[in-house]
């Protein structure tokens, strides 16, 4: 499990087939399959932040793109190497691996950290050095957030002088709801587990503006509450609002981009609507492969 994969590799689902069993089997609790861009990244030394987007990426979309993009340009700017992880669960604490299975989930994975890293390329206009910007694709075994930054927090090449690097979390505001669940903390069913996450690390939430999740009001309340108290008989500490950070999701008038809307629209075999809600190759793929249709 110690080679890593090129991005050709990663569109072979009958390697990641043999991959994934492997690395089930194995003792390791995390894995990085695929490192873009070629060729290897600078010493692990260099490494200051390290961005993790954690989803079940059935199937990667724009809204994912969006929220590393506005990560890697707005968060620490002139923090370099700027290196990202799309991590895969391959045991979720809320999803089973259907419709789309795992190693075709991690094939999408693959053409869309190719599609991120050229796009962040080519709108930083030579900005980055080689080395400065680095995609990792892996895979976890871990269903919760706090034992998935506890993993990373070994992961060798995520250490700065011998200690682990910051990890930034970026997630949508739903999720950061479900971190915040004490439903996902027996037997306690407290936020005690979280002290050591917001002491170290911190959470990027982009806004879910929908009937669903509220407006721009209702999210800062939920974090007000915190902020001043009202859930510290859960657990929570007022303090950890200063280690997670609301940022603008789509703008006023644009459409709802989802999973489920990207299912519903391959189903319905939409071309055209699909092409909106996902990058072109991960659309390419959706197609090229028949996914979604049942």
């Amino acid at each position: 499990m110690s080679t890593l994969l090129s991005t050709t590799d990663m569109l072979k689902l009958r390697t990641l087939q043999e991959i994934l069993p492997t690395f089930a089997s194995s003792p390791l609790t995390f894995q990085v399959l695929c490192t873009l861009p070629h060729p290897t990244p600078p010493p692990p030394q260099s490494l200051q932040i390290l961005y993790i987007l954690d989803s079940s990426f059935n199937p990667p979309t724009r809204a994912h793109f969006r929220i590393c993009t506005s990560a890697l340009h707005d968060d620490r700017p002139s923090s370099v190497p700027k290196r990202l992880l799309l991590l895969l669960a391959t045991q979720n604490a809320d999803k089973a691996p259907k419709p789309a299975a795992f190693e075709q989930r991690l094939a999408m994975m693959g053409t869309f950290a190719e599609e991120l890293v050229e796009a962040l390329m080519a709108s930083a206009n030579g900005e980055y050095k080689e080395g400065e910007l680095i995609v990792d694709v892996g895979v976890t075994k871990e269903a919760r957030f706090v034992d998935k930054a506890r993993v990373l927090e070994d992961y060798k090449d995520y250490h700065h002088e011998g200690k682990p690097v910051e990890q930034v979390h970026l997630t949508g505001f739903d999720t950061l709801i479900r971190l915040l669940d004490t439903k996902y903390y027996p037997p306690q069913h407290n936020l005690e587990p979280l002290t050591g996450l917001f002491k170290k690390h911190r959470v990027r939430a982009t806004r879910r503006t929908d009937d669903e999740w509220g407006g721009r009001e209702e999210q800062d309340g939920y974090l007000k509450r915190i902020a001043n108290g009202d859930r510290e008989n859960e657990g929570a500490r007022k303090g950890w609002v200063d280690r997670i950070e609301l940022v603008e999701g789509r703008k006023e008038g644009e459409e709802v981009v989802s999973s489920t809307k990207v299912r519903e629209a391959a189903k319905g075999k939409d071309e055209g609507q699909l092409r909106t809600l996902v990058t072109d190759k991960v659309a390419k793929w959706i197609i090229q492969e028949n996914l979604y249709l049942e």
